[in-house]
């Protein structure tokens, strides 16, 4: 958000943005700094937290804070230039019941979406086949399903694990009448990346803004002795030789998981990276934190007989790895951010999938776009992927298809100049900003 934030103000030199920013006693997060002094940070924390906002879900938690919000806008307004108006407010998917707030202030609100295009098109689709048919995504017993903003049918096993449970499917229903209702939709997308799906979503205007990215945060939090040595050894190695595996802020793997995987990297005989995390305890939605020595759960003298050609750490920069030349794959868990990152330095995906919108990610890049590989990506929470399936996938992963190599190449053209003057979200930023005037609030 504070990227986006960043991106608006370097668009238009009137406008004055308000982040709010609500943060926990868990979070972890570093929030990048304003790149203008217009953008200003308000953080909401939680040291006197409401009293509905001290157990439930973060969307309930988020609703708490209405009062606190509500507070913070008018404030906001407050310290507006003279003659300057609300124009809107911008909501993430967390917060879409702060659409209200909007209509109190007499404002509208706009989404911003995270995530891919096609996935926002597959909420909306399933959202109003239920309101309109009664249809049910949890209890669907096909194959696959027809959504107009993906080329190909969606496979069962590419819906997000969650579907499953109607509690949370409602919560999804309400979420995607909220995006229906909203002036418009900034998503982190490029429109050349995802024709089909910006094209298809009619049912409000959307904004392809992508991609947005933090490529410095890696080299700000980068410092430490175990980053400074990876990439030191990285620089000892042959071009586009290593294979990088991460699996995000939330991925780690239990102790049996972790021996396929170093036996079918070994078996590869290949030169990797691998960044390995200890899960956080069972029954707990604690992250992951680095092990204290790797070898603890690694097979017995495993780290000796690779250390020739590949090296094991925890927390990695992931940016500054992806851009290196040595780095020839990358096994990804297919978060949006890691699949833009990986776009953007061209580096060759192999796709493990592991949690919410993640096998859609991982079918549009494999199926539709063509141009990544699978390790497993069709991955079931708690499953065991085997260390032959993990030698065969990053076999493929760093074979030479000149294909792929071409089709890869041309969408990282198309995100790289997409932000630049004449490029497809430089022109939809734009327009975003004109409709804010037009609805008079600039």
């Amino acid at each position: 958000m504070v990227e986006l934030a960043n991106l608006l103000a370097d668009r238009h030199a009137a406008l004055s943005i308000s982040v709010l920013i609500i943060t926990t006693t868990s979070s972890t997060a570093a929030v990048p700094h304003p790149a203008a002094p217009r953008i200003t940070l308000l953080h909401l924390t939680d040291e006197n937290p409401p009293p509905a906002a001290a157990a439930g879900s973060v969307f309930a938690k988020i609703e708490a804070r209405k009062p606190q919000i509500r507070e913070a806008v008018s404030a906001a307004i407050g310290r507006s230039p003279d003659g300057a108006r609300l124009a809107g407010l911008v909501l993430d998917m967390f917060c879409t019941s702060m659409a209200d707030v909007a209509g109190e202030f007499g404002v509208p609100y706009y989404i911003f979406f995270t995530s891919a295009a096609s996935d926002l098109g597959f909420i909306s689709h399933i959202q109003q086949l239920h309101d309109e048919s009664g249809f049910d995504v949890a209890e669907f017993e096909g194959n696959e399903l027809a959504v107009p903003s993906w080329a190909r049918p969606i496979p069962r096993w590419a819906f997000p694990p969650n579907i499953v449970n109607k509690e949370w499917l409602q919560l999804l229903y309400r979420i995607a009448r909220v995006f229906r209702r909203a002036r418009g939709i900034l998503v982190n997308t490029v429109r050349e990346l995802e024709s089909c799906a910006v094209d298809s979503l009619s049912f409000t205007k959307v904004h392809p803004v992508g991609p947005i990215l933090n490529l410095k945060a890696g080299a700000a939090a980068a410092g430490g002795v175990p980053e400074e040595e990876a990439i030191e050894w990285l620089d000892r190695q042959p071009e586009s030789s290593v294979v990088f595996l991460c699996f995000g802020s939330m991925g780690a793997f239990r102790e049996e998981q972790v021996l396929e995987i170093a036996n079918g990297l070994e078996a590869s005989g290949l030169r990797f990276l691998w960044v390995l995390r200890r899960p956080g305890p069972e029954g707990t939605r604690a992250g992951p934190t680095d092990y204290q020595d790797v070898r603890e759960v690694l097979p017995k003298g495993f780290v000796d007989r690779t250390a020739g050609v590949g090296r094991v750490m925890g927390w990695a920069p992931q940016t500054i790895i992806l851009a290196h030349k040595a780095v020839g794959g990358f096994v990804s868990h297919c978060g949006w951010n890691s699949t833009l990152e990986s776009l953007w330095f061209g580096v060759p995906m192999a796709t493990w999938p592991m949690y919410a919108e993640q096998k859609l990610n991982a079918f549009l890049l494999v199926h539709e776009l063509e141009i990544a590989t699978e390790i497993k990506i069709d991955y079931r929470n708690g499953e065991i992927v085997t260390a032959e399936e993990v030698e065969r996938g990053v076999r493929r992963l760093m074979e030479r298809d000149c294909s792929r190599e071409e089709r890869l190449k041309k969408f990282s053209d198309c995100i790289k100049k997409a932000l630049m003057d004449g490029g497809s979200s430089s022109a939809s930023i734009a327009e975003f900003i004109e409709g804010c005037k037009s609805s008079g609030g600039m």
